[in-house]
């Protein structure tokens, strides 16, 4: 089977088929289980760009470990003020520099295109780590990966995304994720959070005409939490609200506790990207449908295993 990966930008989920993902899955497995010199020869003497030009913490520590857990190294910025943009320079003259010292990019950037433009001009792979309020498609597969582990199945389950899906970048990766799969989704969001209609009408060509995602939008947390295997909670970001009123208004509107989670059912698990804030609370870290923290050590694996695989024919 060709590898699919191979020196390929990661922009978009809807770039990658069903069995793109599955590819991934399986050699994060393998990854995992592979002896430290076999693991560490498919980056070795290779080095990852990071050029971040938004604050960060798991993506940028999650990539810089996931380099180094295959052998390779990272160069690059984790903030502007270090680097040449300080004096003037353009964008595209920063995105040459960086490749021409790296195999693959992974780039940060508040504005949207911002990774699609790099990925024109540079000779080298570019991996989004998120672009405005676009996507984060890396985010995405080490999600779909921590639902497979965790539920040992993607197919039939019941998913709920709760909070911020208007600017939540997580939120279009993991529905174009899921919409190739046979889900049904709940959307939960105050109404001037809901999803932006022009970034999923075209969500049954992304599925493909064999997928069924099934999805409905509604404002109650309560009303579903009985019915769901996973809730997929995120973050309403303040740093996205062009203005501050709008943001106060829907802050804090929803949260799970411990008390809340005594609802769902016995199996279900919640999710969230981090970083949190208020909601999700301290007390429902020592219940057994938390899986934030392992999301972020599946996520490390998850992306040793695609940088393997851009890297190695």
């Amino acid at each position: 089977m060709a590898n699919p990966f191979y020196k390929r930008d990661v922009l978009s989920l809807k770039d990658f088929k069903r069995e793109d993902l599955e590819l991934l899955f399986s050699t994060t497995d393998k990854l995992t289980e592979m002896k430290y010199r076999e693991r560490v020869s498919l980056g070795e003497g290779r080095i990852l760009g990071i050029m971040f030009f938004e604050p960060s913490t798991r993506t940028r520590l999650s990539f810089e470990s996931a380099m180094a857990s295959i052998g390779g190294t990272s160069v690059g910025f984790s903030e502007t003020k270090t680097t040449s943009i300080e004096k003037g320079e353009s964008f595209a003259d920063t995105v040459r520099i960086v490749e021409a010292n790296s195999d693959v990019v992974v780039l940060r950037h508040p504005m949207e295109g911002s990774a699609r433009f790099a990925s024109e001009i540079s000779l080298k792979p570019i991996v989004s780590g998120g672009t405005g309020t676009e996507e984060h498609p890396t985010q995405a597969m080490l999600d779909l990966y921590t639902i497979y582990k965790e539920k040992g199945r993607i197919d039939g389950l019941r998913i709920c995304i709760v909070g911020d899906l208007k600017y939540g970048r997580t939120v279009y990766s993991l529905i174009y994720a899921l919409s190739k799969y046979d889900v049904k989704v709940d959307l939960v969001s105050p109404p001037i959070l809901k999803i932006r209609r022009e970034a999923t009408y075209n969500l049954e060509k992304i599925a493909g005409k064999d997928k069924s995602i099934e999805i409905t939008e509604r404002e109650s947390l309560k009303s579903v939490l009985h019915e769901v295997d996973v809730v997929y909670v995120t973050r309403i970001q303040r740093e996205r609200f062009p203005d501050e009123q709008e943001y106060e208004k829907v802050r804090g509107s929803y949260y799970l506790d411990a008390e809340l989670a005594g609802m769902m059912k016995s199996d279900a698990i919640v999710m969230h990207p981090l970083p949190r804030l208020d909601e999700i609370r301290p007390d429902l870290d020592a219940t057994p449908h938390a899986r934030y923290f392992k999301q972020v050590q599946y996520g490390r694996n998850v992306r040793a295993a695609l940088l393997s695989l851009i890297l190695n024919s």
